[in-house]
């Protein structure tokens, strides 16, 4: 594509209507998807016998902090460039964004549709696949979709991933922990061979593997507290990273690229030399076969994306300027829409222009075939 701004989002979300799970699953799992119900002067999804109100935080782009809304009236979010991809190309232009990289929120837009049934899982996953699709399809060189693949079943895994490649989508996402409730085959660690399949599978596809932003503190209590866990859960994404580079995973397969999405880049400084001397200190008594230093397959391999994180730039020696991707969040409360630009000279003062443009287009660009 012709890049007017010469700006892409490495990372920004999309609200698929609730509704949708429902019109999209199997025939024969119909009767128990994820539902939207009105009750009164506002609308609930109903699963697995939960009520839930739908939030507001999905959506908030360009609202003033103080009148963010934890819950909307309707299923349907606020920010129609969410759900609706004619809507979204007038807020893509206004912020001056050429082209973004699509994940999704895990529901319909401020809500959580979770289960331990992992049949159901697979089909609501299936039906956001296909849904994605279809939204990317009308602007296929500005919207890029990131397909959802079940961790648990390699053989699912490795055939949704194509399924989802034929599809038009350029990478796949994993949980950054993978573990699923109940079921005790999904608890394998990245460094287990088991996902050997689906490594060679992603590095034959070229498609990316993505670890989006999501782990939970880990102290027992609080789950629940909102701003401990997006302040700390930046730095947890280093388990999976550190879990493919000590593994030998990106040393066995060398065209396989990682992507930490929305967890900030500042940490990363610390992390690279520090991974090194690990190595140089505990490679010999703990048999280690990596035959590179740690930082080698990470600047050969990982990318990082940010939001706001100034520090993290000043350290893009340390980090890498090819290993760093600027992202815009929208529509969610912590996105830079609609002052993207503002933000990107906030964070680009003094870098080199043939620097900056990597960061904020070429890197991401590359990444995903664009």
């Amino acid at each position: 594509m012709a890049r007017k701004n010469g700006i892409i989002s490495a990372d920004s979300h999309v609200n698929p209507p609730a509704t949708m799970y429902h019109e999209r699953v199997p025939a024969h799992l119909k009767e128990r998807a994820p539902r939207v119900e009105s009750r009164g002067d506002h609308e609930v999804l109903v699963f697995e016998g939960r009520e839930q109100r739908f939030g507001g935080l999905d959506s908030a782009a360009g609202t003033k902090f103080d009148k963010v809304k934890l819950q909307q009236q309707k299923a349907k979010s606020e920010r129609a460039g969410g759900w609706d991809p004619h809507a979204r190309i007038p807020d893509m232009d206004r912020d001056g964004v050429d082209a973004e990289v699509l994940f999704g929120s895990g529901a319909g837009g401020g809500v959580t549709i979770a289960t331990d049934d992992r049949e159901m899982k697979f089909g609501l996953m299936q039906a956001y696949n296909d849904w994605i699709k279809d939204f990317c399809a009308p602007y296929p060189d500005r919207l890029i979709g990131v397909a959802e693949i079940p961790h648990w079943d390699m053989d699912l895994a490795v055939a949704e991933a194509k399924r989802a490649r034929k599809g038009g989508l350029r990478g796949v996402l994993m949980p950054a922990v993978p573990a699923m409730v109940g079921s005790p085959e999904s608890d394998k660690p990245y460094t287990d061979p088991w996902y050997e399949p689906l490594w060679d599978t992603l590095e034959e596809l070229e498609m990316s593997l993505n670890f989006h932003l999501g782990p939970r503190p880990v102290t027992r209590g609080l789950e629940s507290h909102l701003m401990i866990g997006i302040s700390c859960n930046k730095s947890m994404m280093s388990e999976p990273m550190t879990s493919l580079i000590f593994s030998g995973v990106l040393m066995r397969h060398p065209k396989l690229k990682a992507v930490s999405v929305e967890s900030g880049i500042g940490w990363m400084a610390f992390l690279l030399p520090w991974m090194d001397h690990v190595w140089e200190r505990h490679r010999y008594h703990t048999g280690s076969t990596l035959e590179e230093p740690p930082s080698f397959y990470w600047h050969r391999q990982i990318l990082g994306t940010f939001i706001d994180d100034v520090v993290g730039v000043k350290n893009r020696d340390v980090i890498g300027v090819e290993n760093i991707m600027w992202s815009s969040d929208y529509p969610h409360i912590n996105s830079s829409w609609p002052n993207s630009q503002q933000y990107i000279d906030n964070h680009f003062k003094g870098v080199a222009e043939d620097e900056k443009r990597k960061m904020v287009s070429e890197n991401v660009a590359n990444l995903y075939k664009m």
